[in-house]
């Protein structure tokens, strides 16, 4: 694990693009990637259904991510028995609200990017009525998945935002992290899912979470916050 400072620097966007390359989920994603692209040339078959895939995966991605955020990342440690349920990413995610400029802890772990990956091909091959559209959607995917990686190391490095868009996405998700946990959860889209699943208040009436890093620890959700 790399040693988290808080010292603060400028960072270009070239920077911050090298030391993504150093971490293993970015070439698991990219070699995935582009085992995919050269399936989906192979297999052929283009059909008009081809071109609907990415436009469904860009309305539902924010969602599912919304969702993801809220229900594996901030599961809730329970206790049934002598065994209590938690799962890495789960743990690994307290970690990263623990020490959010520890960069190592910003990716998702391996064995789980690598879980994510055969899930996803499982379902390309086997939910799909052609292998090309399930392809197709493979393809988009492990897409999204690598612009997941790379928004979320961003948000997390030095580097400012320059643009609307990702300043938006860049304070939300700060807003996540050292305001309160409770709300904005998205980390791709400037709110998107947040808006529809109110979960994107006015950070101006939102008191600062005792428990922003410190996930959990005698946590009362206030009034409105999604149920875990």
């Amino acid at each position: 694990m790399s040693t988290p400072t808080n010292t603060r620097r400028s960072l270009t966007l070239a920077e911050a693009g090298r030391q993504f390359w150093r971490h293993p989920t970015p070439w698991l994603f990219t070699a995935a990637l582009a085992a995919a692209v050269i399936a989906r040339i192979i297999v052929g078959d283009w059909q008009l259904t081809d071109a609907v895939v990415p436009f469904a995966i860009a309305a539902g991605f924010p969602f599912l991510e919304w969702t993801i955020h809220v229900f594996v990342l901030h599961w809730r440690p329970r206790r049934i028995g002598r065994i209590t349920l938690d799962t890495l990413l789960a743990r690994k995610h307290r970690e990263h609200h623990v020490s959010p400029r520890d960069v190592d802890l910003v990716f998702i772990p391996l064995q789980s990017a690598i879980g994510a990956v055969a899930a996803a091909v499982a379902i390309a091959l086997l939910a799909f009525p052609r292998t090309g559209m399930g392809l197709t959607f493979l393809v988009v995917m492990l897409t999204f998945g690598l612009l997941y990686e790379w928004c979320h190391y961003l948000i997390h490095t030095d580097y400012k935002p320059k643009t609307a868009v990702y300043r938006v996405i860049w304070r939300d998700h700060r807003l996540h992290h050292f305001r309160s946990e409770h709300y904005w959860f998205g980390v791709t889209t400037p709110g998107t899912a947040d808006r529809v699943l109110r979960t994107y208040p006015d950070p101006a009436t939102v008191p600062a979470s005792p428990t922003a890093k410190n996930l959990h620890a005698g946590d009362t959700k206030p009034v409105g916050a999604p149920r875990r």
